[in-house]
């Protein structure tokens, strides 16, 4: 199994940044497609941005395109999630998943296999 470690959430008012990490503990990210999901209350969960770490070729919901960046380090250990301008409906968990490159057809939650525990991301108005 792989153990995700998801962190970087917080309480942020609309219009800031916040970045969000996700790692694994002695694990790299190289072959693997990660992505970020994130459930508010009372709501599916939802796709918000993947990475493949074979070809860099990312995906961004419309919710998010412009204003978030998903990258990874030189190493591939860490996998970021860079929020900017962040809107009061960006409020939910935000989860980190991983699923094979040889796997990966789709930024769907379905898609990933192992998934980090989420951290709390809060939009203030």
């Amino acid at each position: 199994d792989v153990q995700l470690q998801a962190s970087g959430g917080g309480v942020v008012q609309a219009g800031g940044s916040l970045r969000l990490s996700c790692s694994a503990s002695r694990f790299s990210f190289d072959d693997y497609a990660i992505g970020w999901f994130r459930q508010a209350p009372g709501k599916e969960r939802e796709a918000v941005s993947c990475i493949s770490t074979v070809n860099l070729a990312t995906y961004y919901s419309d919710s998010v395109k412009g204003r978030f960046t998903i990258s990874t380090d030189n190493a591939k250990t860490t996998v970021y999630l860079h929020m900017n301008r962040l809107k009061s409906e960006d409020t939910a968990v935000y989860f980190c998943a991983v699923v094979l490159e040889g796997d990966y057809n789709a930024c769907r939650a379905s898609e990933f296999d192992w998934w980090g525990q989420g951290t709390q991301v809060t939009v203030s108005s």
